[in-house]
């Protein structure tokens, strides 16, 4: 039902942008023979009368997905150019380069791909044109140097993910004009994750006191939050109660609620990110009734990982809220 959404989602925005051309007169183009042996992605429908230019699928393998400008890196050249915000995921990645058909601007294809993928549930993590992508972030997604991507004067690009029962699904989009030819060039880049096996767990108020007893802190999992934000999504509510109960029962109870991010993307971002995400919760919780002055934010980023952060499930494990006693007073 997800895949059947998506693939309309995406029919009716190419369709709408070429009855809009048929509309100002003009004729469409006669289509070259797709590269042998390729296909469209079956969630990602191609910008109508494009050709398919390379073809390539890795049924499992690592791939970083770009999820920020990129910087200067040491050395010179195509290879110092370095993403701020890099995604490290694994799984099966199908990549296609696209030639759009004469006389489509490179904005106009991207923008029927950006607006497709948003009515198919894609939330976009990062987006960018021209020079705001950063420094040689051609370099980063061309690594190939295929002909058609070359210039990056007219450069769109943006990452995005859909969130599904069978596995998330992260994507890639780049389009560029080849100043030669005028043509507009497509680069998409879709990975496929397997579902994660573990869902996530409410810890009950009981049992966090008795984590608090034991060890003096307790890892949750349940409150979850964005990419790349600090507010609190609504399914995290059934955790920030539980943690709410705990500290009503508890009045003399104080804690600390600390962020933890996992290992991608810068350390001093990541340590502002994790202490903006403790302070949310703070607020939640003084929202509910318990006084503020009873909890500490703190930002740990990415400095006490309790997993490798090579694989997505040492991620998951990484990003994580604690919960650390502070003080008792004697009963």
């Amino acid at each position: 039902m997800v895949r059947f959404a998506v693939f309309v989602a995406f029919l009716l925005a190419f369709a709408a942008a070429a009855a809009s051309a048929q509309a100002q007169g003009q004729k469409p183009a006669l289509r070259q023979p797709d590269v042998k042996g390729s296909a469209d992605h079956p969630l990602v429908p191609r910008y109508k009368d494009s050709e398919i230019r390379a073809y390539n699928v890795e049924k499992f393998t690592e791939y970083t997905l770009i999820a920020g400008p990129t910087k200067k890196g040491p050395g010179s050249g195509r290879a110092s150019a370095l993403s701020e915000r890099p995604i490290a995921l694994e799984g099966k990645v199908t990549s296609l380069i696209y030639r759009a058909p004469p006389d489509r601007s490179s904005l106009e294809v991207f923008r029927n791909y950006q607006e497709a993928l948003k009515g198919a549930g894609f939330e976009t993590l990062f987006t960018c044109s021209r020079a705001d992508c950063g420094y040689l972030f051609n370099a980063k997604m061309n690594p190939d140097v295929h002909n058609g991507l070359l210039y990056d004067k007219q450069q769109h690009y943006l990452a995005a993910k859909l969130v599904r029962p069978a596995g998330d699904v992260y994507l890639a989009l780049y389009v560029t004009t080849d100043e030669p030819t005028g043509r507009a060039y497509v680069k998409l880049e879709v990975v496929e994750l397997k579902p994660m096996e573990q869902q996530m767990v409410v810890v009950k108020a009981d049992e966090l006191e008795d984590a608090l007893t034991r060890n003096g802190k307790v890892a949750i999992y349940g409150i979850l939050f964005d990419f790349d934000k600090a507010d609190i999504k609504p399914e995290s509510k059934p955790q920030i109660d539980q943690l709410g109960e705990l500290l009503k029962k508890n009045p003399k109870l104080e804690v600390l609620i600390v962020g933890h991010t996992d290992g991608q993307g810068a350390f001093d971002y990541n340590l502002t990110l994790s202490q903006r995400r403790a302070q949310s919760i703070v607020n939640a919780l003084a929202a509910s009734g318990i006084a503020a002055s009873r909890l500490m934010p703190a930002g740990a980023g990415m400095v006490a990982p309790v997993a490798t952060n090579r694989t997505e499930e040492g991620r998951a494990k990484n990003r994580r809220v604690e919960i650390v006693e502070r003080a008792v007073a004697a009963r």
